[in-house]
């Protein structure tokens, strides 16, 4: 015979029954509507099995012998194009679990990849590992107190002693080598963890209006889920009230947004299960307090309660059981505060007393949307307009990246972020073939960065190091859109923004045109390092960026160089100044961001060295690594220098720490006087030393190496450029290449010899050079007569009149002149590969 329960504020979980009934009326009403509702197993499971049945009868009715919600019981919500529907009803106060995607903690999570997801397994297994040794030194220790103070036998007594000292030091020892290691795998992570992979959730091989976790190992997912609700509390203590001291007092005052989403986990001696629960949308926070006010932890929603800790009257308590029904969940814990609510020694700190406002709350849950594939990004969007338009407080990373995400929404909603693309890559190999979705979520990183391949120019190898290039640019260019050229202005007549400006002017709220200042530069600037700043696992201070774009690109636009970064390593290679500026500038993100960063926010005082250093700003140090290529500087070469450029642009992809070439220890600079063990751990992402014939040492670069190297006075225009030139900078200091041999200021010409060596270095990336712009002549040749050939056989098919005489005429004369071009061309290759054999 079963127990009666115990009645009280608490509510317990219907039958079956009626969760089919609730299951039937959503999956109809979304029928009616034209709307995709989500899985039935979710909705039974996640769901039903969280609201009494009492609370199922207020939803449901029955209209010609089927089963659909009142219509009082459910809201339609536009978000742009798509469309979402959200069921009003009350739930248990525990049945909702804190999301791992709060747009609030979105600074907390690095970019998802295979290597750091074994990271977190490293780090896992090595945190319990670590555990046990901790407890052996715990035990040695306790073992050698025991033998300092036994009686008996001197001797043996001196032997069992040093046997019990040994083993205690053996025991710390061990101890500190995991805990060493557990700090490199912290920061090989970055000190975050990846973002959790979401996807929409399918039924019969059709997407629905749920969501889906990727598969984790039972450890990683207890892990990541403790490490989700620990960021939320750091993020909630910034507001001016204890929320979890309002909800006791006040109750939940306003609703919260639910999705349906499933866990699966692998468990280690079982089967995988797969775990529906509702996750809190919106109102993280609330649902994580209302949690710790019940006692029960996040983890244990979606990885199983132990059934010892809610285990019911008369019942045997098993330290081994999980319990995963979330009905079952809910009616022992509202049994056990139901029981613990009519004693009346109860103290008031007990959560029978403290949850009874929040018993149940307000919510609503996503039961139907029209877009599936869409759903977890109108869902970010939803919690960032929540967040962005509320007045609690926001750390400034995450409010800058909800901002960032709401300028590409805008883009997208005027149809204008393919065209803003296709204007900012004239190069793309297929700018027209841009899946927008996708794009959204690349740029925003809430997925992978493959949708922005169409970008990449024709002929480039299609690899992380160029698809997050190209997400740079994208982003640099969607937050400084470029504006049409200044023509002849009339009197009285405003400058033509074009079409992106406004965009960017009406999403962050920024003056007109003409009013635009430093202040404008700056915000600005913070919201593009904080886009950037997702995309790198090592994340910098997103203030290092400062002083990088000034009044004159937010007002004109960024004018970034179209050049792929190929183009660009081999210009640098063939002696080009200008292709050595435009990829400093490429590589300035991954400077900020690496695991050693090489640019810090401005540091020193401009008061002198003996008080904070070296007065060093961002631009400060882009300068000096650009002027660095034109310098006489004999500790820098430009085997060096590229040597540099290419690991640090390739380091955010490395998945091993770097190693020397004899295989020898490395060391970061900046310590290579320090004792081993007081080393820093070389990781993976860090850059090694290369020497001037561009050949790795057994150093690892770091700020200090790159102060050394890059010094300030470096970045400072030359006293004679700078009394002709006045305020010249870094960037039009560069402009002239290394290759003139003029004499100017008195300068003697150069010495044949190294001319002669300087010339054989560059040469080979100019053939390279050369032979890719031949090949895109070619291309875009055998594109033009591919095009008219399509003209001529629709005019054929059509039957229209030719064009004029004219227009012909002039086409023919122009390609006339290309082909006299290419003619001459050909004979000076011709001349070229003479001159070859003499060298």
């Amino acid at each position: 015979m079963v127990a009666k329960r115990p009645d009280g504020n608490y509510a317990y979980i219907g039958t079956d029954t009626y969760a089919q009934r609730l299951a039937d009326a959503v999956t109809n009403t979304c029928d009616d509507l034209g709307l995709v509702p989500p899985p039935r197993q979710a909705i039974i499971e996640g769901l039903a099995y969280a609201l009494p049945d009492t609370e199922i009868k207020k939803l449901v009715a029955t209209q010609r012998g089927r089963k659909v919600l009142k219509s009082t019981a459910y809201r339609e919500v536009q978000a742009g194009a798509d469309k979402v529907l959200l069921l009003m009803c009350d739930v248990h106060g525990a049945a909702v679990v804190p999301w791992d995607l709060n747009d609030r903690t979105v600074s907390c999570w690095t970019p998802p990849s295979p290597e750091a997801t074994q990271r977190v397994k490293d780090l896992v297994a090595n945190d319990l590992a670590l555990l046990d040794a901790q407890k052996a030194a715990k035990s040695a220790e306790k073992e050698r107190d025991a033998r300092r103070r036994a009686p008996g036998d001197e001797t043996y007594t001196a032997e069992a002693l040093k046997a019990a000292e040994q083993k205690h030091v053996d025991a710390l020892r061990h101890v500190n080598k995991l805990e060493k290691e557990r700090q490199a795998l912290l920061t090989a992570l970055g000190n975050r963890r990846p973002r959790p992979v979401v996807r929409a959730a399918e039924e019969g091989d059709e997407p629905k209006a749920a969501l889906t976790l990727a598969g984790q190992p039972y450890e990683v997912a207890v892990h990541v889920q403790r490490y989700a609700a620990d960021c939320l509390q750091r993020a909630g203590k910034t507001r001016g009230y204890d929320l979890v001291e309002s909800l006791v007092d006040a109750g939940q005052l306003s609703k919260g947004m639910n999705v349906l989403q499933q866990w699966q986990i692998t468990n280690p001696d079982g089967p995988a299960t797969r775990i529906w629960r509702m996750a809190a949308v919106t109102g993280n926070n609330r649902a994580l307090a209302r949690l710790d006010i019940f006692g029960v932890r996040p983890e244990y929603l979606v990885t199983g309660m132990p059934q010892s800790l809610v285990s019911l009257p008369k019942e045997k308590s098993d330290l081994s059981l999980r319990l995963l029904n979330l009905r079952e969940v809910l009616n022992r814990v509202s049994a056990r505060l139901n029981e613990a609510g009519t004693q009346p020694e109860t103290p008031p700190e007990d959560p029978a007393i403290r949850a009874a406002k929040i018993a149940t709350v307000p919510t609503e849950i996503v039961i139907g949307c029209t877009k599936p594939a869409a759903l977890e990004h109108v869902l970010r969007a939803l919690n960032v307009n929540d967040h962005l338009r509320g007045i609690q407080p926001y750390d400034e990373d995450a409010r800058l990246v909800a901002l960032f995400a709401t300028l590409v929404d805008s883009y997208a909603s005027q149809s204008l972020l393919g065209p803003a693309l296709a204007e900012a890559f004239p190069r793309a190999r297929g700018g027209d073939l841009l899946d927008l979705l996708g794009v959204r979520d690349a740029l925003t990183a809430n997925g992978p960065l493959d949708p922005l391949e169409p970008l990449v120019p024709a002929g480039e190898e299609v690899s992380p190091v160029v698809l997050r290039d190209v997400t740079v640019r994208a982003i640099t260019a969607l937050v400084f859109p470029e504006i049409p050229s200044a023509p002849e202005r009339a009197a009285g007549k405003r400058r033509d923004t074009g079409r992106f400006w406004p965009v960017v002017k009406g999403t962050l709220q920024e003056p007109a045109w003409s009013q635009v200042s430093g202040k404008t530069a700056g915000a600005r600037t913070r919201l593009w390092s904080a886009a950037v700043a997702q995309l790198f696992l090592h994340r910098g201070n997103i203030l290092s960026a400062l002083g990088l774009f000034g009044v004159e690109e937010t007002k004109e636009g960024s004018r970034q160089d179209p050049r792929s970064l190929k183009e660009l390593l081999l210009g640098a290679e063939a002696g080009d100044a200008t292709a050595w500026a435009a990829l400093v500038q490429r590589m300035a993100p991954a400077l900020m961001h690496a695991p050693e960063p090489f640019i810090t926010p401005g540091q020193g005082s401009e008061a002198g060295q003996g008080r904070k250093g070296v007065r060093r700003t961002p631009s400060s140090a882009l300068a000096s690594l650009t002027l660095a290529y034109t310098s006489k500087n004999p500790a820098i070469s430009r085997p060096l220098l590229l040597a540099f450029a290419t690991s640090v642009l390739e380091h955010p992809d490395a998945a091993l720490p770097p190693s020397g070439e004899d295989g020898g220890p490395l060391v970061c600079y900046s310590e290579r006087h320090l004792a081993e063990d007081e080393q820093s751990p070389i990781t993976a992402g860090m850059v090694i030393v290369p020497d001037l014939e561009g050949r790795p040492t057994r150093y690892v670069a770091d700020k200090e190496w790159f102060d050394e190297t890059f010094p300030v006075e470096l970045g400072r225009p030359a006293p004679a450029l700078a009394a002709s030139s006045g305020a010249a900078t870094g960037a039009s200091a560069v402009q002239s290449g290394p290759a003139d041999s003029s004499t100017s200021h008195g300068e003697a010409p150069p010495d044949p010899r190294e001319r002669l060596a300087t010339l054989r270095r560059e040469l080979p990336a100019r053939v390279e050079l050369v032979g890719a712009s031949y090949q895109r002549a070619v291309d875009s040749a055998h594109t033009l007569m591919t095009d008219f050939e399509e003209a001529r056989r629709l005019r054929a098919q059509l039957g229209t009149e030719a064009l004029p005489a004219e227009q012909r005429i002039e086409w023919m004369e122009k390609l006339a002149k290309a082909r006299e071009s290419a003619q001459g061309s050909v004979t000076t290759l011709s001349q070229v590969e003479t001159l070859i054999l003499q060298i």
